[in-house]
């Protein structure tokens, strides 16, 4: 594996990524992780008109307009030097922050809750975007810092402020899903950063008194989707439906599965946010265990090619925005398999590429991105302690 996901050109990795072209750069685009992207989402395609009943409408048509649209963002985002984003950090987490404030006061309600901002052409949700901003500005605060200040608790109150602002913001909206994808993001930098052991375990101490306090005061819904996590037979036909109606069409798919568009729970309608967020559901029970397999083989190559980029890259600030990108999709999966197959509470997390939605989309697109462009000036130094000039 470590051969495809080398560098298909070999021919300018000793020359400063400010020297290359745009041609070069685009040779330097790992063409092979490009085509996995290209294979998830022609996966989440699939599963879209197979639960649209064999159509295109009103789903698959859509979400290919939208990945279009994101493959142009992510090969932008991928050509444009390091060096920019270094310096836009800060400026675009304010932009995203100001946006999920607007979410606050006008945002557009949806599901019972509100967070997406009406542009006339499309919805945008800021908190997905949110969690690619507070990479960004995380990576620059820890990469500006002299070396060993991460080790300094004084040094981590800034990181925290920058964390917790869209944690709560989000969690008004209410978006539990969304915000547990952001503050383990956050924190996620932080471990990579070099922050010490104990201070997490006095976080996750903390952390646990909080969520006991703040208990009582969660919406009556968001109870529920705990205590149907530990029981959902309490309540088949009510809180506990959509679980139990998932673990029925992962259990019905066996090894190979039903066949395209003959799975039952989705086709006769058993299955709720089967487009969505239990898409991964209607994978298990129409391509069986094979193909949720092989679908987790695809994510778990563009895993492995972060963390394998990482080693390489001369610059502490890609190095960290290319291993929180990486988390970040690893987070993502792991919370909508894990709910989706009853291990996790139902909070409403998509998986990647694959369930319908234009800002779900285009986050993935322009993380994507962001791999690809850490990947391009990997040799480029950028000195510490704020002289990045």
């Amino acid at each position: 594996m470590a051969l495809e996901i080398a560098p298909q050109n070999n021919k300018t990795l000793g020359r400063s990524a400010n020297a290359l072209g745009v041609f070069d750069k685009f040779s330097e685009i790992n063409w092979f992780i490009v085509l996995v992207v290209f294979l998830i989402t022609g996966i989440g395609l699939s599963l879209l008109y197979s639960v649209a009943g064999g159509a295109v409408e009103p789903w698959a048509k859509k979400q290919l307009i939208r990945f279009i649209i994101g493959l142009g963002a992510m090969f932008f985002i991928a050509l444009v030097n390091i060096r920019v984003w270094l310096y836009l950090a800060y400026p675009l987490y304010i932009l995203t922050l100001i946006m999920l404030i607007i979410v606050d006061v006008m945002g557009h309600k949806g599901m019972g809750s509100v967070r997406w901002l009406d542009l006339g052409f499309m919805r945008l949700q800021p908190s997905e975007i949110m969690k690619i901003s507070l990479i960004l500005v995380l990576a620059r605060y820890f990469h500006c810092l002299d070396k060993g200040g991460e080790r300094k608790i004084i040094s981590l109150i800034w990181p925290v402020i920058l964390i917790a602002v869209p944690a709560v913001l989000v969690l008004r909206q209410p978006d539990l899903g969304t915000t547990l994808l952001i503050v383990f993001g956050g924190i996620a930098i932080l471990f990579a950063a070099g922050i010490r052991f104990w201070v997490f375990f006095v976080g996750i101490i903390a952390s646990a008194f909080l969520a006991m306090l703040k208990w009582s005061s969660l919406p009556s819904y968001q109870r529920g989707r705990v205590e149907t996590f530990l029981n959902p037979e309490r309540d088949p036909l009510g809180a506990g439906y959509q679980i139990v109606q998932s673990k029925i069409a992962f259990g019905s798919g066996g090894v190979h599965g039903k066949g395209f568009i003959q799975g039952t729970q989705s086709q006769l309608n058993f299955l709720p946010e089967k487009q969505t967020d239990f898409i991964f559901t209607v994978l298990a029970e129409e391509f069986g265990l094979i193909g949720s397999a092989g679908l987790l083989g695809l994510y778990l190559i563009i895993i492995g090619y972060a963390l394998f980029v990482s080693f390489s890259v001369a610059n502490r600030f890609g190095r960290l925005l290319i291993l929180g990108m990486g988390i970040t999709f690893f987070l993502y999966i792991f919370i909508n398999m894990g709910m989706v197959m009853g291990m996790l509470p139902v909070v409403g997390v998509p998986l990647p590429l694959v369930s319908y939605g234009g800002s779900a989309m285009l986050t993935a697109m322009i993380g994507m991105g962001f791999v690809f462009s850490v990947a391009i000036h990997r040799n480029q130094k950028i000195p510490r302690g704020g002289a990045f000039a």
